[in-house]
């Protein structure tokens, strides 16, 4: 089963939080993870994905970079291409409320408009200060509470596909 992780990044923030989501889909028995930034993934690469976990930084919404990547893909939405899939979301901002829940529904919605079974993270006591329901976040520097939290988002993608396949 693939999984594949398609963001944009602007700094080191995303890279980091989309390598440990990879760690946390590793973490899962026949899950492979495929790490792309969307400039290196095609139409074929999200096609082909059993699952995905789609990445912005926090640009009061999406960069318009990867939005206009995705309206390039077709109407996915109206084929049904990605119907029944895995999706979650993952971002980055300066601080916690700079909008970063807003970019994780902006991402979120893009799935949701493509008929995709959305993922989020359940609570935990280390979302009092870091995280969100709506998927991984890091504000400011990336922590180790960050990290893990894109890890558990990672692994809950792959075994929520898994039942699911």
């Amino acid at each position: 089963m693939k999984v594949l992780i398609l963001y944009d990044s602007h700094g080191p923030q995303m890279e980091s939080l989309a390598s440990a989501i990879a760690e946390g889909i590793a973490s899962v028995g026949s899950a492979e993870p495929l790490q792309r930034h969307f400039k290196d993934a095609s139409r074929d690469d999200l096609l082909s994905a059993d699952a995905l976990v789609l990445g912005s930084p926090n640009w009061s919404g999406i960069t318009g970079y990867l939005k206009v990547w995705l309206d390039e893909q077709g109407d996915l939405w109206e084929e049904g291409a990605l119907a029944g899939r895995v999706g979650a979301a993952f971002t980055t901002g300066r601080g916690r409320n700079t909008g970063i829940e807003f970019t994780l529904v902006a991402l979120i919605h893009w799935m949701l408009a493509c008929g995709m079974v959305i993922v989020g993270l359940p609570w935990t006591d280390e979302m009092r200060t870091s995280g969100a329901y709506y998927g991984a976040t890091a504000a400011g520097q990336v922590t180790a509470e960050d990290l893990a939290q894109a890890r558990r988002l990672g692994t809950r993608v792959a075994e929520t596909a898994l039942k699911l396949g």
